[in-house]
C-alpha cells in the first residue's frame, strides 16, 4: 500500500491490539486502539475510519454490529474486518446476511497462536485498506465529475481540452475546411467523426482515407478513381473516395504526409469542386465537405519546401483545431482510467474493483508519448492479464513499472498524486531550475538547506 490508512481497531485484547498497531505503525498507517462500543463511536464520528477491526461478538463492553452500523452510515467506502473464534465463524456470518443496509464485513476466524494471529489480521487490513481506499477514490471521481464531458468518445474535463470542443461544436455547422493538428493518439479521428456528426451533412456518407498508408500512385487512384486501362490492373473504371463522399465529409487523416503532386490535384479540387479519374480528362462536380489531420507542423513543412503554402491557406482557414497530448491534460487520466477499467472488464468478462492509489499514480505521472491510445492499451492489457481483482503496481507494463520520474505538469494537472508527490514534484523542478545549486534551491523553496536535504532524503532524491 502506498496511502496511509486510519485503521480503528476495537476489541478486549489490548495487548493483541497494540501488536497490531505497532505493526501498522511501521507499514506507514495510523492505528488506534479501543476497547469499548462508546469509545469506538465516538471515534467513528470524529474520524470515520478506511478500515475497522472489531472483535465479534464482542462481549459485554462491544457491540460490533452497532459499530458496523455507525461506520456504514458515516463512511461508506470503509472496509469491516470482524475476528472470530472458530466456533462463532457461522453465526458471525448468518448476523449479516440479511440486512442489505450494513456494511459486508469480512469474517476472518482467527489461529490460536497469539503472534500468527497478528501476522494474519495484519495481512487481512492492508488488503481490506487497499480496496477501501480505492472505491474512496473511485466515489469521490464520480462526485467531482460533474464538469467531466464525454464528447463523442472524448473523455476528461481539462479546461485545454475543453476549449477545442467549444470550438469543434462552431465549426461543425460551418460549411468550411477544418484542420485538425495533434499528436498520435490523441483522438484526432473521433474530432473529425464529430465535425461530421454534428454538421448538416450528418446523415451523407462520411469517408476516411490515411493519405500516410499509401504510396503516392495508390492514394491518387483511391482518392479520385480511374477509368479502365489507367494502368496495369485497372480491368474496370473506379470511383474514388472523393466521389463516394459527395453530399457527405472526406476525412483525409495525415494530410502532411501526402506528395508534393497529391498536394497539387487535391487543392484543384478544393477550388473547383471538381474530380478527374487516372487516365481521363472528363471531370465530375462533387459537393465534398473536407475534414483534415497531422501530427506534423505544417508551418514547418512550408518553410522547408516539403508542403504547399497555398494549400496550407486553404485547409487552416478557420484557424486548427489543437488536440493537446494527454501530459497536457494530465488531470483526465484518472478519469480515462476508470473509464478504460470498466470497458475493458466489461469486454473480456471479468471483475476488476479498481486501482491502486499507487498504480494510478505511476500511470498518472508518466509521459505517454502515445497519448490517448497508449493509455488504452496499456490499461486493457492490466484488465485482461491482472492475476487479482484489485490491479496494483505488479499489473503495470514493464516500461511503467521502473519509472520514478514525474514529468513537470501545469498547476490544475495534480488530480491522482498525493501532497506528497506534488512536494517532491516542486522540489526536482525546482533543482532543474537552478542547475542541481542545493543552495539556490533552499532560498526559493524558502526552507533552509538543512530541510530540503532532509527531504531529499526522505524522497530517494540524493
Amino acid at each position: 500500500m502506498s496511502q496511509t490508512a486510519f485503521v480503528l481497531i476495537a476489541g478486549s485484547n489490548l495487548d493483541q491490539g497494540d501488536a497490531l498497531a505497532d505493526r501498522l505503525k511501521r507499514a506507514g498507517h495510523a492505528p488506534r486502539v479501543v476497547s469499548s462500543t462508546s469509545e469506538a463511536a465516538e471515534s467513528i464520528r470524529q474520524r470515520p475510519p478506511d478500515v475497522l477491526v472489531a472483535e465479534f461478538p464482542g462481549g459485554k463492553r462491544l457491540d460490533s454490529r452497532r459499530l458496523v452500523a455507525e461506520v456504514g452510515r458515516r463512511s461508506p467506502d470503509a472496509g469491516i474486518v470482524l475476528l472470530v473464534s472458530a466456533d462463532m465463524e457461522e453465526t458471525a456470518r448468518g448476523a449479516f446476511v440479511d440486512d442489505p443496509s450494513e456494511h459486508a464485513p469480512e469474517i476472518l476466524c482467527l489461529p490460536t497462536d497469539g503472534d500468527s494471529a497478528v501476522d494474519v489480521i495484519e495481512a487481512k487490513i492492508v488488503q481490506v485498506a487497499e480496496k477501501a481506499i480505492a472505491a474512496r477514490e473511485r466515489r469521490l471521481l464520480k462526485e467531482g465529475s460533474g464538469d467531466a464531458y464525454n464528447f463523442e468518445g472524448l473523455i476528461g474535463r481539462s479546461p485545454a481540452l475543453a476549449k477545442e470542443i467549444r470550438r469543434v461544436r462552431k465549426v461543425a455547422r460551418s460549411k468550411s475546411t477544418v484542420l485538425i493538428v495533434g499528436e498520435t493518439g490523441t483522438g484526432k479521428e473521433l474530432i473529425a467523426t464529430a465535425v461530421h456528426k454534428l454538421s448538416p451533412r450528418a446523415a451523407k456518407p462520411f469517408q476516411v482515407i490515411n493519405c500516410a498508408a499509401l504510396s503516392e500512385t495508390l492514394l491518387e487512384s483511391e482518392l479520385f478513381g480511374h477509368v479502365k486501362g489507367a494502368f496495369t490492373g485497372a480491368i474496370a473504371d473506379k470511383k474514388g473516395i472523393l466521389e463516394a463522399a459527395d453530399g457527405g465529409t472526406l476525412f483525409l487523416d495525415e494530410i502532411g504526409d501526402m506528395p508534393m503532386a497529391m498536394q497539387a490535384k487535391l487543392l484543384r479540387t478544393l477550388e473547383s469542386g471538381e474530380v478527374q479519374r487516372v487516365g481521363t480528362h472528363q471531370t465530375r462536380r462533387v459537393d465534398v465537405r473536407f475534414v483534415a489531420a497531422t501530427h506534423r507542423n505544417l508551418a514547418e513543412a512550408v518553410e522547408q519546401g516539403r508542403y504547399r503554402e497555398d494549400l496550407l491557406y486553404r485547409l487552416h482557414a478557420q484557424g486548427a483545431i489543437r488536440i493537446p497530448p494527454l501530459r497536457e491534460r494530465r488531470e483526465d487520466i484518472p478519469l480515462l482510467v476508470h473509464h478504460f477499467i470498466e470497458h475493458a472488464a466489461a469486454e473480456n468478462d471479468v471483475t476488476i474493483e479498481g486501482i491502486t492509489s499507487e498504480a494510478l499514480r505511476k500511470l498518472t505521472n508518466y509521459s505517454w508519448p502515445g497519448n490517448v491510445r497508449e493509455l488504452r492499451n496499456a490499461v486493457e492489457s492490466m484488465v485482461i492479464e491482472a492475476e487479482q481483482p484489485m490491479l496494483g503496481i505488479e499489473d503495470l507494463p514493464g516500461t511503467l513499472k521502473s519509472t520514478t520520474d514525474i514529468v513537470p505538469i501545469s498547476a490544475p494537472s495534480f488530480a491522482g498524486l498525493s501532497m506528497a508527490d506534488v512536494e517532491r514534484l516542486h522540489i526536482i523542478n525546482t533543482l532543474r531550475q537552478t542547475s542541481g545549486n542545493r543552495e539556490r534551491a533552499a532560498r526559493i523553496l524558502k526552507i533552509s538547506p538543512r530541510t530540503l536535504y532532509r527531504k531529499l532524503r526522505e524522497y530517494g532524491l540524493n
